[in-house]
C-alpha cells in the first residue's frame, strides 16, 4: 500500500511560482510512474502532467505545457510539478497519484493510489 502526501501548494499572484511536492511512503517508489492531476471548483479532476518510473519520459497536458515541469528524486521517494507563469486558471486542487511501472498515462484509471491534494490558488 502506498501512501502519497502532496505539499508546496498556496496562495500566489497571476504570473508567480509554485513547487509542489508528493512524498510516497509504503512501497517502492521506483516501481510506480507518477502523475498530477487537478480539480477546480465545480469541475471534473483532469490531467496534468506525468513522469516515468525512472524519469526518462514525462507528458504534459496541453494547458500545461511550457509552463510545468515534472521531475522525480527516487532516492527521496519524491515526485515534484514546478509551476510557473501560473493563471487564475490554474487554482485547483492539486493531487498526485501512482500508477504500476509502465502504466502511467493521462487516465485517471491507470493510477492505484491517491493522494489528499493540495490547494493552489492563482490570483488575478
Amino acid at each position: 500500500q502506498v501512501q502519497l502526501v502532496e505539499s508546496g501548494g498556496g496562495l500566489v499572484q497571476a504570473g508567480g511560482s509554485l513547487r509542489l511536492s508528493c512524498a510516497a511512503s509504503g512501497g517502492t517508489f521506483s516501481n510506480y510512474d507518477m502523475g498530477w492531476f487537478r480539480q477546480a471548483p465545480g469541475k471534473e479532476r483532469v490531467f496534468v502532467a506525468t513522469i516515468s518510473w525512472r524519469g526518462g519520459s514525462t507528458y504534459y497536458a496541453d494547458s500545461v505545457k511550457g509552463r510545468f515541469s515534472i521531475s522525480r528524486d527516487n532516492a527521496e521517494n519524491t515526485v515534484y510539478l514546478q509551476t510557473n507563469s501560473l493563471k487564475p486558471d490554474d487554482t485547483a486542487v492539486y493531487y498526485c497519484a501512482a500508477a504500476p511501472r509502465n502504466s502511467g498515462t493521462f487516465r485517471e484509471t491507470s493510477y492505484n493510489y491517491w493522494g489528499q491534494g493540495t490547494q493552489v490558488t492563482v490570483s488575478s
